[in-house]
């Protein structure tokens, strides 16, 4: 059984470690993550691609080297904010929960790591892979300063990966595609009073934005997520009240299922736009494709099972976001998400259930004791 003094003890000190991002950096909470993989036995290295925005990387060496596994949860966490009932960085207990920002996302998914990581030593269990463990940074600014260079510089080179990022002992196996676009809209300045002597591009922008959002975009459906989105997440235009707007600028967030090609995508949305304008200008910001793993896979299994063994229903399901296993795909490394916290990411009075704690550490025991 996992050791709930130490295990809720270690999510307490996670949480305390302030790292949020923007604002703060990794550093505090990744000597933490140090000092308890030294203490398993893994040899252990920390990585900055900025200064003090630290990645922990653990490596505990198997019977056999054939094969390697990686469990990677993130160290950074979103801004508290205001509004919070419990201090966010006190972590505070009360009635089963522990509270704080990054309790759920994703304090208690480093905690279980680590703890299962101790019970590999104290039971002397002994691994047929490699085992790495990489807590990284950057992760909700998108990994920049995190996995993303530590895959693209080799440093990580695992043959399947565990992203410990979700909630509710779900195991995810796809995940949208994201395309992020700038879109600026031109017209022409007029006084308010005449405004036929212009063009109006707010005007503009809104007839686009409609068209957006009612066009039907192709593609196949999803048993595992909704249809296609987009969402207008900013917008701003104009000088004054009584000038006709010369200018219009907004973004636009769309995510979209397999099969669907990035460029194909952008085609539909110039034809949109140019419908109503041909004066625009149109900047991608951020694209990822979408992910999907087959349902059948070994790390599906093999997690399902381990799930079951404790006494859960294993539930198999999608992401509508964006998720950090997208990463892998470009190496070929096979990798799904998982994780034991509340649906509560990003919301005020994060918490996470000791309960969770206890059971995540036996399920990821198990789940490395058969893989």
């Amino acid at each position: 059984m996992a050791n709930q003094s130490l295990i809720v003890e270690l999510t307490q000190k996670l949480i305390r470690a302030n790292s949020e991002n923007p604002g703060g950096t990794e550093k505090a909470v990744a000597e933490i993550v140090k000092k308890e993989l030294i203490e398993c036995g893994f040899e252990v290295k920390t990585y900055e691609f900025e200064k003090a925005r630290k990645n922990v990387v653990g490596v505990l060496k198997g019977t056999s080297s054939e094969k390697s596994l990686l469990l990677t949860p993130h160290l950074d966490t979103v801004p508290a904010g205001t509004g919070w009932k419990h201090n966010p960085f006190a972590a505070e207990i009360v009635d089963n929960k522990i509270y704080g920002r990054g309790a759920a996302d994703c304090k208690c998914n480093v905690a279980i790591c680590l703890e299962a990581a101790r019970q590999i030593r104290e039971r002397g269990i002994k691994l047929d892979y490699d085992l790495i463990i990489a807590a990284t940074a950057d992760e909700e600014k998108g990994s920049q300063l995190g996995l993303i260079p530590l895959l693209e510089k080799q440093i990580i080179t695992p043959t399947h990966a565990l992203v410990m990022d979700h909630d509710r002992f779900k195991i995810v196996i796809m995940q949208k595609g994201v395309l992020r676009l700038n879109a600026i809209i031109f017209g022409k300045k007029a006084h308010g009073a005449y405004p036929w002597k212009g063009e109006n591009a707010i005007e503009k922008a809104a007839e686009i934005i409609q068209n957006l959002k009612t066009h039907n975009f192709k593609y196949a459906p999803h048993p595992l997520v909704r249809p296609p989105t987009i969402n207008i997440g900013l917008i701003k235009g104009g000088t004054a009240e009584n000038i006709v707007a010369d200018e219009c600028e907004f973004t636009i967030d769309m995510r979209f299922l397999p099969g669907m090609e990035i460029n194909k995508i952008l085609c539909e949305i110039k034809e949109i736009m140019e419908k109503t304008t041909k004066s625009y200008r149109l900047t991608e910001t951020r694209s990822q494709p979408a992910y999907e793993i087959d349902r059948n896979n070994l790390l599906v299994k093999l997690l399902e099972s381990a799930i079951k063994k404790n006494g859960i229903t294993p539930k198999v399901e999608g992401s509508e976001g964006a998720t950090t296993m997208v990463f892998f795909q470009k190496y070929g490394i096979p990798a799904i998400s998982f994780g034991i916290g509340p649906d509560m990411a990003h919301q005020t009075d994060e918490y996470v259930e000791i309960d969770a704690l206890n059971k995540g550490t036996e399920v990821l025991l198990e789940f490395l004791r058969t893989f």
